[in-house]
């Protein structure tokens, strides 16, 4: 008997170019790998309708989000309210297959509608309403600080009213415990990322550059790679390449500031890979505790020497993959000791245990039908 279920996405999820599109993308590709007939309903604002989704569904329907100042004004946090969609309540209520909502963002349907005898599941990525606060406090604009707390305020709000009533699959174990000690969650499972990774494609060997990656036009992203600049390699001859989408015009003059720093704006996706896979460090402080970041996830299973802080690894159970250390001059010491040592063929096997023994698509996978079906 074929089991039929509908996916809701916050975004489209093809190219897995950034961490909530990998870890929606190959949780689709995993499912449909285990016989189940996707029923895609994907928000778009700008990565247009790809092709490449369809051999993994059965049907694929897209929906505009409402991105209206207007939402600021509503009771309810704008990433949900501006996903409401009429189109998408009447094709879920039509039969009665299994929902899986990807994000708090997608569960307006859950506010406006009663689902009764229902299978539902919420994937939460992330703790949205403490990210926002984390949020407002690294940006320097107004504005933005001003939206973003009220946004953490709204959803703070909104979790503890949705979250109790239907099953939750969360992210690490910190949000599992978030959800069920914080949020009053009554169903509620540790479900960990799906990544695109089955084997590492770390190289061996050495490289000879320093990397910092992410998408620049976050607040967070682009206070690490400034504070790279001017708290570690300003102080230390030794390359750094810092790599990602939409730099701020005083990142990019920050970064050209020193003959052995630099910038690569918006990379395409080919070009970052090689870019990963060819650094011999990579260097990633973080100034936030939530979610897992797929910046980690990219660096450990393909590329060289991570060194990070405790905010970065923080529940991703890939601290044996890293070098850890919290200061700029425990970042320099680290990179002096890593910069010439050889990246080994040991190493690149203890990744491969961390792949099969944590970071297992095909065991996920099992795990998520079994509270859908």
């Amino acid at each position: 008997m074929e089991k039929h279920l509908h996916i809701v996405c916050l975004d489209v999820p093809y190219p897995p170019d950034y961490g909530g599109a990998m870890e929606m993308f190959y949780k689709l590709k995993s499912l449909h790998k285990s016989e189940i007939m996707i029923h895609l309903h994907c928000f778009t604002y700008g990565r247009g309708r790809p092709l490449e989704l369809e051999q993994f569904c059965r049907s694929i329907h897209y929906y505009e989000r409402d991105r209206s100042n207007w939402q600021l004004f509503s009771s309810l946090p704008n990433i949900v309210r501006s996903r409401r969609s009429a189109d998408l309540i009447n094709r879920l209520q039509a039969d009665t297959h299994p929902i899986l909502f990807e994000g708090i963002h997608t569960t307006f349907p859950l506010h406006a509608q009663k689902w009764p005898g229902r299978k539902i599941v919420i994937r939460l990525h992330n703790k949205e309403n403490e990210y926002y606060a984390q949020q407002s406090r690294q940006t320097r604009s107004i504005l933005q600080k001003l939206y973003y707390r009220t946004e953490s305020m709204k959803l703070q709000s909104y979790e503890k009213t949705l979250i109790p009533n239907y099953p939750v699959a969360c992210i690490s174990v910190q949000e599992t415990r978030h959800c069920r000690e914080v949020l009053g969650a009554q169903k509620v499972f540790e479900l960990p990322p799906f990544v695109g990774w089955e084997i590492p494609l770390c190289l061996e060997g050495t490289g000879s550059f320093c990397l910092f990656h992410g998408n620049l036009s976050v607040a967070e992203n682009d206070r690490s790679a400034r504070w790279l600049l001017e708290k570690v390699f300003a102080k230390m001859d030794v390359p750094l390449v810092i790599a990602g989408k939409n730099p701020s015009p005083k990142l990019i003059k920050l970064a050209h500031r020193w003959q052995h720093t630099c910038i690569v704006s918006n990379p395409t996706a080919a070009e970052m890979q090689d870019l990963i896979r060819k650094a011999q460090i990579h260097v990633l402080p973080s100034f936030t505790t939530t979610g897992i970041k797929f910046k980690l996830l990219n660096a450990v299973f393909c590329g060289r020497h991570v060194v990070a802080n405790q905010a970065m690894v923080k529940d991703s159970r890939l601290e044996s993959a890293c070098h850890l250390t919290e200061n700029a001059a425990g970042f320099q010491s680290v990179i002096m000791q890593l910069f010439r040592r050889s990246f080994s063929e040991e190493e690149v096997e203890l990744r491969s245990g961390l792949l099969q023994n944590y970071y297992d698509n095909e065991g996920h996978a099992r795990q998520l039908i079994n509270w859908l079906y």
